[in-house]
């Protein structure tokens, strides 16, 4: 006897709440992702076999370009507002509310005190393209002390750290770890690439 062929059906699925759910996700991780502000310089740091990574939260980094210039950077908005505003007492310079505000938006900094409030009054993309001249740290104008000074003193469990390129001369390196160590007598963490340790051997 002939098989009885039986007739098929087109199969199709309602893809209307897949598509709802997909976009719901894309909006809600737009909304609440932050994006890292851009660095007003490239720091190429050297390499170590160190794996012990410094802590993402409550962190006050000290950068060295290869040109020797410092730039200061802490991961709390509020505190650099704050830290802004002592800078400012100290040095008689009065802030806007709109430029500290402006200042808390930034990742770091690196120029004087007295230059700072040109550099806040920049729109966005001109400030990019700023060369910024670096935070003075020589023994008669030590700002880059005062702002981890500062620092220290409204939040004093911060974690520091130098994050300095590889070609920068020793003797500006030297500079800044004596001002962290004559401002912060403690322990402090050098920032640097992560390379594969010749001794461990390989899983």
């Amino acid at each position: 006897m002939p098989k009885v062929k039986i007739p098929r059906k087109n199969v199709s699925l309602d893809m209307t709440a897949m598509c709802d759910v997909a976009f719901l996700l894309l909006t809600f991780f737009i909304l609440t992702t932050s994006f890292k502000p851009d660095e007003p310089v490239v720091v190429d740091t050297p390499t170590s076999i160190s794996e012990k990574k410094l802590e993402q939260d409550d962190v006050m980094i000290i950068s060295l370009d290869k040109e020797g210039r410092a730039f200061f950077s802490v991961d709390d908005p509020n505190l650099r507002g704050d830290v802004l505003e002592s800078m400012g007492a100290k040095y008689n310079i009065k802030f806007t509310d709109a430029e500290k505000q402006e200042f808390a938006n930034m990742s770091s900094v690196g120029v004087s005190v007295e230059e700072l409030s040109q550099l806040l009054k920049l729109p966005p993309f001109e400030r990019k393209n700023y060369k910024q001249s670096g935070i003075p740290y020589d023994s008669t104008n030590n700002q880059l002390g005062d702002w981890i000074n500062y620092s220290f003193s409204l939040k004093a469990y911060l974690k520091l750290g130098l994050k300095g390129d590889k070609d920068t001369k020793y003797e500006a390196t030297q500079k800044v770890i004596n001002t962290i160590v004559d401002k912060y007598n403690s322990k402090f963490y050098f920032v640097t690439g992560l390379e594969e340790n010749p001794n461990q051997k390989k899983k």
